[in-house]
């Protein structure tokens, strides 16, 4: 096929075929490992096969340049780009070809155009695969005029900044949420947190775990009211997957009794608090394992910030000390011990400001992640249908 599936309006020339050597210059000579003398802490980047790895103190590039990958290429399951733009002033070692886009080409273009290729076929070595430079100029490349490439390239940049800028907005807002997470509670032998809302001066006060929760035991066959899920740690209540997925095991399932949750109960597994089975039901009406125990908020109560507070270190650390039996697997912290424990809460007003506060963040982060993954669907959709499907 000669010409891609989606073109820019305008275009209708058949790209040409061509080899790598025929549109790039290789700069490999110039790339070069650091000097023990020079690894120090610096503000310039140190680029290898998979990008940065390191900031130095000097530089032998200073203009936008095609990075591509010589060792692990080929790897099927790699976690990094096989090919990447670095711009600015910056240092590469000796395990990414470096290369420079002659006249005629555009570098985001051809970039993008390498991204996409499959390297096993330009394999050379076994134990680490590599992608030597003989090999690599030989690489076929299908390449429109410069204006075409242009667009190409202009488009790519914009969905590129798009994803780094929401991506960046999701990190950053993370960050916060960590710094939030640090300040809006009291440190160890504190009764007050250094972080406030406006309004609140009151000192927070010890409660047990039974003036805030209190045990829900219900249980029945799963239902369409209550359809049976997993509990997943870190991530609560979800529809079972086939890794959680055993009910053909169970032995008259219909009439096998479950447990029921609501929304906004507490849930924890003895076995597996250190790993995250424990928090909120944030997602409604469902029947789980009776392995869990499960609770729901009294009046002075406000089931985000519980959610928050106690799956904080220092109140699992208190979980654990009533933790009992000697084999793995049939630990067991019982229900009426864990609400004897006692932690240090604010009012309801201020319990319910801080929940509503930390769920926006997470809202944030939901928001911003969600539309850099479609973006990156998108680019690899658009990888897919804006370059010839061979070439």
């Amino acid at each position: 096929m000669k010409t891609p599936n989606i073109r820019f309006k305008g275009f209708t020339d058949d790209w040409e075929q061509r080899k790598l050597e025929d549109v790039v210059e290789f700069l490999d000579t110039l790339r070069k490992p650091l000097e023990g003398a020079k690894r120090v802490s610096g503000p310039y980047p140190y680029y290898g096969a998979s990008g940065i790895v390191d900031y130095v103190d000097g530089y032998i590039f200073d203009e936008e340049l095609i990075l591509l990958s010589e060792d692990g290429a080929n790897i099927t399951d790699r976690n990094y780009p096989v090919c990447f733009l670095a711009s600015g002033k910056y240092w590469v070692n000796n395990h990414a070809h470096v290369l420079k886009c002659k006249d005629g080409n555009e570098n985001n273009f051809i970039c993008n155009s390498l991204e996409r290729k499959d390297y096993k076929q330009y394999n050379s070595g076994m134990a680490m695969p590599k992608l030597n430079q003989e090999v690599c100029r030989g690489i076929p490349v299908s390449c429109p005029k410069y204006e075409e490439q242009k667009k190409i390239g202009d488009y790519f940049r914009s969905l590129d900044n798009l994803i780094t800028l929401h991506q960046r907005k999701c990190d950053e807002t993370k960050e916060l949420k960590k710094y939030m997470l640090q300040k809006m509670f009291p440190k160890k032998g504190e009764k007050n947190p250094e972080i406030r809302f406006e309004g609140f001066t009151d000192d927070w006060e010890q409660r047990k775990v039974s003036d805030l929760l209190e045990e829900r035991n219900e249980q029945a066959p799963e239902s369409e009211d209550y359809p049976l899920m997993a509990f997943i740690a870190n991530e609560g209540v979800a529809p079972k997957g086939e890794r959680y997925d055993r009910g053909a095991l169970v032995k008259d399932a219909e009439n096998k009794n479950y447990k029921k949750t609501e929304l906004g109960d507490f849930i924890y597994s003895s076995n597996n608090l250190e790993t995250g089975s424990i928090g909120l039901n944030n997602y409604g009406n469902a029947s789980i394992s009776p392995v869990y125990s499960i609770f729901k908020p009294t009046g002075i109560a406000d089931s985000d910030f519980i959610g928050r507070r106690f799956v904080r270190k220092d109140f699992i650390n208190a979980m654990v000390k009533w933790r009992q039996g000697v084999v793995y697997g049939q630990w067991k912290i019982h229900e009426s011990d864990f609400l004897k424990i006692e932690v240090a809460v604010p009012s309801l007003e201020e319990q319910r400001k801080i929940g509503l506060y930390l769920s926006e963040l997470d809202n944030l982060i939901t928001l911003h992640q969600g539309k850099c993954d479609k973006l990156k669907e998108l680019k690899k959709y658009m990888l897919q249908n804006m370059f010839p499907k061979k070439g």
